[in-house]
């Protein structure tokens, strides 16, 4: 990389799955039909309720600058959802209202760590979570996790990776990119250690087996990151927010103001009516992707794919692909180039995700099967 550029960037990685989709959507420039299986976005629309909020909003000239930790009413809703939803009690002032959940992760990190602070994530997972740790000059620190703990911590292990330097442990329920639910007894233990949590509950109110547990049942020693893109579809609006601990809320009001002054302020509309209005499409939006989940499981079991812990929630399949190739990174590229279907790399979420391919049913059942037939297609021309 370019000597002049800050040696920190350096250490990044590309998050792989933009580059398998870049590429997709070059080769979809030249006519070729591809089918989307790698990215993680909804592949429906806000429900009627949000666009009209929305729309509304602009009718209305709410176009200003709201409060920097975001409109009060928007808060208030939150925190309504929070003891619908989980039973615990958030305090409005104990929330602020982000573009996105990313900004959410950025401030979170910025007032645990300094310099050389290390904070524990898991391997594999979200890719994006060892980049915002680099972003604040400290050092990520990875627990491997596997098939035979069910994609869990293992606990031992996060006890050793411990050192007077750590600041933070990740956690991220359901899981990107197993789809996994953090278990009770992992809260519990983890709630243990006296160590601020950072939990990623993105994916709540896309699961088919179980119920998502927030952390905030376990211990208030807590930052929630949450937001409106996967659960209500709302991913260009760009709206997130974080719950913290009180004490940190004047530092975390201070980074917002001056680093992004306030999230928009006519998605924030748009959020309150997803709160109030939206959840029955939800519902019915979780069947359908229950549908293309259990399709997709049964084909890539056909076709030789090993799926060691089926998904509980979010919307994809981590498969073992190691009977096909153990080089993810190259099997993901040629089954574009020759398939024609997009997926991930498992390599793309950390060094233990090689030899795994993840796969998004947030398609189409229409053009899941299509994707199916070509890979399977693909694979037996392999004679694998």
């Amino acid at each position: 990389m370019n000597q002049d550029i800050n040696p920190t960037v350096s250490q990044m990685t590309s998050f792989i799955v933009m580059d398998v989709l870049e590429k997709a959507v070059e080769m979809q420039k030249q006519g070729i039909d591809i089918i989307h299986m790698e990215v993680g976005e909804p592949d429906f629309d806000p429900s009627d309720c949000v666009l009209e909020a929305a729309r509304q909003a602009y009718a209305d000239n709410k176009t200003h600058y709201t409060h920097s930790l975001g409109d009060l009413a928007l808060r208030e809703e939150i925190s309504r959802f929070y003891k619908r939803e989980y039973g615990v009690d958030v305090e409005p002032d104990r929330i602020v209202v982000t573009s996105g959940s990313s900004p959410a992760i950025l401030m979170a990190l910025m007032v645990l760590c300094e310099a050389g602070s290390e904070v524990i994530l898991s391997n594999p997972g979200y890719p994006c979570y060892r980049n915002f740790v680099l972003a604040c000059n400290a050092n990520p620190v990875s627990v491997e996790i596997s098939a035979n703990d069910g994609f869990q911590y293992p606990i031992e292990g996060v006890k050793q990776a411990i050192t007077e330097k750590t600041r933070a442990i990740f956690v991220n329920s359901p899981m990107n990119p197993t789809g996994t639910l953090v278990s009770d007894s992992i809260y519990e233990e983890l709630a243990k250690l006296n160590i601020p949590i950072i939990s990623d509950e993105i994916y709540h109110g896309l699961v088919y087996n179980g119920r998502a547990r927030s952390v905030l049942e376990f211990t208030d020693n807590a930052f929630v990151l949450n937001g409106f893109s996967k659960r209500y579809a709302m991913t260009g609006l760009r709206l997130g927010f974080l719950i913290a601990p009180k004490k940190y809320m004047r530092a975390l009001q201070i980074l917002q103001q001056n680093l992004f002054i306030c999230a928009p302020s006519t998605a924030q509309q748009a959020g309150i009516a997803a709160l109030r209005d939206s959840e029955p499409e939800v519902d019915k939006r979780r069947e359908i992707y229950n549908e293309r989940r259990i399709y997709m499981i049964k084909r890539l079991r056909e076709m030789g794919f090993v799926i060691e812990k089926e998904p509980q929630g979010a919307f994809y399949i981590f498969c073992n692909a190691k009977r096909f190739s153990n080089d993810s990174y190259k099997f993901a590229f040629d089954v574009l180039e020759n398939a024609h279907v997009g997926i991930t790399p498992g390599i793309d979420f950390g060094s233990n995700g090689e030899g795994y391919v993840r796969f998004s049913y947030a398609n189409s059942i229409e053009n899941i099967k299509i994707g199916m037939d070509r890979l399977e297609a693909y694979l037996k021309k392999l004679g694998k």
